[in-house]
């Protein structure tokens, strides 16, 4: 057994690890004209699963001030205030809310497979919700023209991000817990 101390150094050391994931996985991407499509979301649902809302928020709120000071976490190797203000900034802090999102569900009804595909699908909701009314509002586009830029094309590949992060987590679960508890 761990004591109390041990345990929160491990989730602050977890904790950067999914930042440094986070930012590992918004560079493999596929550009598009207004918002490319990257592995970031997958590294926040694993992130929040793994850690807890506020551990798994923690660490993406450690991604967002990485690049807020001007170390290129974002996609595309970019960094400062004005991509996170900029059209694409409302999905980035997104990511804070569906890391928060990502545990809830399996924590209340059970760590079953289900339950992670659930809360981390409504996470991406939420994600999408708040980046796309933030893009809408920078750009002066419609909701339409919005949703085709920023979330149709995505809806595929996060399908697939949320089963993989949902697998791993069930896989991960039992060796971090010796870590965690």
């Amino acid at each position: 057994m761990h004591n109390s101390n041990s345990r929160h150094v491990t989730r602050l050391v977890l904790t950067a690890l999914m930042a440094a994931l986070t930012a590992i996985c918004s560079q493999i991407q596929i550009p598009l004209p207004m918002v490319p499509i990257n592995l970031a979301l997958f590294a926040v649902h694993l992130g929040g699963a793994l850690l807890g809302s506020r551990y798994g928020a923690l660490s993406m709120v450690v991604y967002v001030l990485l690049g807020i000071i001007g170390i290129p976490v974002f996609a595309g190797f970019k960094a400062g205030a004005t991509v996170l203000f900029g059209k694409t900034g409302g999905y980035i802090l997104g990511y804070i809310l569906a890391a928060a999102i990502a545990p809830v569900l399996p924590r209340k009804f059970g760590n079953r497979f289900p339950w992670f595909v659930l809360s981390m699908a409504i996470g991406t909701l939420c994600c999408y919700t708040f980046g796309t009314i933030w893009f809408m509002i920078l750009t002066g586009m419609n909701l339409l023209t919005s949703l085709t830029y920023c979330v149709i094309p995505f809806l595929p590949g996060d399908v697939i991000k949320i089963l993989l992060a949902a697998t791993l987590v069930l896989r991960l679960q039992k060796p971090m817990a010796r870590y965690l508890s």
